[in-house]
C-alpha cells in the first residue's frame, strides 16, 4: 500500500469538503427563529434582545461524524444600533474549526412611526478562525515517510461577513455574502501537490412572507437560496413554517426541503453511470414559552446513495430578555418578540 498516495488523496478530499462549508455552516437554523446566525444584519433587529445555543450531530452510528454547536447573542444598542457576537466548533472528521465573530448592524427606519414595521439593516461581521487538520497515524509505522509529518496542522485567519435585511410588515428579504476576503489557508502546506483557492465566498438571499389566517393561526412559506463562488455550487430551500398561538406562548413547527442544483456522478455497478442531486427534508418543532424558546430540527438525506442512513439531529435553546416597550403593529416574529 502507497502510504504517501493515500495521504495525498485524504488531504484532497478533505480540502474539498472544507472549502465547500468555510465558516458556519448554513443548516435550518435560521428557522429556529435563529435569524442572526446567518445573516449579521439581523443583530438587534428585534424589539427584545437574544441569545441562541445549538447542537447538531450528525450520523450518531458513524465514527467521528460532522457535528456542531454555536453558541451567539445579539442586542439593540441605542436607536438604531445593533451588536452581536458569535462562537462556534465545527468537527468533521480529522478537520475542525473553532470560530469567533463579532457584528455591528445599523437599522434605518421608514417607518411613520415606531409600530409600523418599515426596516432596511445592514450588518458587518468580523470572525476569527482556527482550522485543525489532525493528520496523525497515517503515515505507515513500519517504513514512515519523511513527507508525512505525525501532527496536527493548525492556521489561524481572519475573514468578514456582510449583509442587508429589509422588512416591510409581514414580509422580509436578506441577502449576505460570506467569507469576503481572499483567504489561503496553510493547513494544508505539508509538501503536497495541493493548492487551495482563496475564494471562500458564499452568497445567500432569502425571502418570505408570514399569512396570518386568524387570530390563532398564521403560515410562512419563504425560500433560501445560497452559492458557493469557487465551485459554482448552489441550492435552494423551500420552507413552510407554521405558528399556533396560545395563553402561554406559541407553538411552531414546518417541513424545509434542500435541493442542489447541483449533481453527482456515481456508479454502482462499476460500469453504468449515474447522477444524483443532493436532498434533504427537514421537519422542525418548537415553542416559545415566555422568554423562553426550544426547537428540534431533524433532517433526513433522501438520496439513493448515502454514507449512512441515520438523520440528523440538532437542538436548539433561546432566551429573549431586555424587550423594549414597542412593538410593531404586525406579525413578524423575527422581529416581534411577544413576551
Amino acid at each position: 500500500m502507497n502510504f504517501k498516495f493515500l495521504y495525498v488523496l485524504f488531504l484532497a478530499l478533505i480540502s474539498q469538503c472544507v472549502l465547500s462549508q468555510e465558516g458556519i455552516p448554513v443548516y435550518s437554523d435560521y428557522l429556529s427563529d435563529n435569524l442572526y446566525l446567518v445573516h449579521p444584519s439581523m443583530a438587534g433587529a428585534s424589539n427584545a434582545n437574544k441569545i441562541r445555543l445549538t447542537a447538531r450531530k450528525q450520523w450518531f452510528d458513524v465514527s467521528n461524524a460532522p457535528n456542531l454547536q454555536t453558541l451567539n447573542v445579539n442586542f439593540r444598542l441605542g436607536e438604531k444600533s445593533g451588536m452581536g457576537a458569535i462562537m462556534y466548533r465545527d468537527e468533521n472528521g480529522r478537520f475542525s474549526q473553532t470560530g469567533f465573530y463579532l457584528t455591528y448592524a445599523y437599522h434605518l427606519l421608514f417607518s411613520r412611526d415606531r409600530t409600523d414595521l418599515n426596516m432596511l439593516s445592514f450588518g458587518l461581521s468580523a470572525g476569527f478562525i482556527q482550522s485543525n487538520l489532525d493528520i496523525r497515524g497515517l503515515d505507515d509505522p513500519v517504513d514512515p515517510d519523511p513527507v508525512i509529518l505525525d501532527r496536527v496542522q493548525k492556521d489561524g485567519y481572519y475573514n468578514v461577513d456582510f449583509g442587508m435585511s429589509y422588512h416591510f410588515l409581514e414580509w422580509y428579504a436578506h441577502f449576505t455574502v460570506k467569507n469576503i476576503l481572499p483567504t489561503t489557508r496553510d493547513i494544508f502546506d505539508n509538501n503536497t501537490p495541493i493548492q487551495e483557492s482563496d475564494n471562500q465566498r458564499r452568497y445567500l438571499f432569502s425571502l418570505g412572507y408570514l399569512l396570518s389566517l386568524n387570530e390563532s393561526w398564521s403560515l410562512e412559506p419563504s425560500i433560501l437560496y445560497q452559492a458557493t463562488d469557487e465551485t459554482q455550487e448552489s441550492t435552494i430551500d423551500a420552507n413552510l413554517k407554521v405558528y399556533r398561538e396560545f395563553g402561554f406562548g406559541t407553538l411552531w413547527g414546518g417541513l424545509s426541503y434542500r435541493r442542489s442544483f447541483d449533481g453527482a456522478e456515481f456508479s454502482q455497478d462499476g460500469t453504468t453511470v449515474e447522477s444524483q442531486r443532493l436532498q434533504y427534508f427537514t421537519p422542525f418543532l418548537g415553542v416559545n414559552y415566555k422568554k423562553w424558546l426550544v426547537g428540534y430540527t431533524y433532517s433526513y438525506q433522501s438520496n439513493s446513495v448515502v454514507l449512512d442512513n441515520g438523520g440528523f439531529h440538532q437542538i436548539t435553546l433561546g432566551y429573549d430578555f431586555g424587550k423594549r416597550k414597542e412593538r410593531w403593529n404586525c406579525k413578524c416574529p423575527a422581529v416581534n418578540s411577544k413576551n
